[in-house]
């Protein structure tokens, strides 16, 4: 049961220590133990849900993967970070957007790890670390970069909101569809798709990261 925990744990305790460490880093813990903590919780509401959908309203891979899963996960992330964290007073930087929609998607994973792995063995803790619990950080990079525009900018601040939405919802849906519609050769697709978004994701986070550079120094002249 142990090395189960500390299997299920370990990629998203490593993750949330990049993004947090990333350029020195040094935003409050308490936030971000909080929304991990939501995350964690979104995991029931979701469980019973998505079996709801798929026993009674199974349309398909294509409403599976887009609606069933990637809408209703994202959705609600999307909504514990807008009610959350959105008008906290800790929420004052561009990058702060990354640093806890990653916490709250990383919740969710490792909760969702932890079970996957009593069900079907340590074993797949590899694999599941790589694909599906890194995939929902970058999720959580994607919804936290727009976030952090509409929250610092506020020029087209409903339409950044939305794109925080609908890129992970997107992203999501489509990291799904791969796997149920390529049972057999889903590597050859769902690896070229991590690299892009390893690529897209690490690219907005050195931007929030330099304004985040911008600000602190910002602060000091001004202090």
């Amino acid at each position: 049961m142990f090395a189960v925990l500390s299997a299920g744990m370990a990629p998203a305790i490593a993750l949330m220590a990049f993004f947090y460490l990333r350029k020195h880093y040094s935003e409050p813990l308490t936030l971000i133990i909080k929304t991990f903590i939501f995350g964690v919780l979104l995991v029931f509401p979701l469980m019973f849900l998505q079996y709801a959908f798929k026993t009674e309203l199974y349309l398909g891979p294509l409403f599976h993967a887009y609606i069933v899963t990637g809408f209703t996960e994202e959705f609600f992330k999307w909504f514990v970070f807008l009610y959350v964290v959105y008008q906290h007073t800790e929420f004052d930087t561009h990058y702060d957007g990354i640093i806890y929609a990653v916490s709250i998607s990383l919740g969710f994973a490792s909760l969702e790890n932890i079970m996957y792995l009593l069900s079907h063995g340590i074993e797949y803790a590899f694999t599941r670390a790589i694909f599906p619990v890194s995939s929902h950080a970058l999720f959580g990079v994607m919804m936290g970069y727009h976030f952090g525009i509409a929250k610092i900018i506020k020029r087209r601040q409903s339409w950044n909101i939305f794109l925080a939405l609908f890129l992970p919802f997107f992203l999501h849906g489509t990291y799904n569809y791969i796997l149920q519609t390529n049972q057999e050769s889903w590597p050859l697709i769902l690896i070229p798709f991590m690299i892009f978004l390893w690529i897209v994701g690490l690219y907005r986070v050195r931007v929030a990261a330099k304004a985040l550079q911008k600000h602190s120094y910002d602060q000091v002249t001004i202090k």
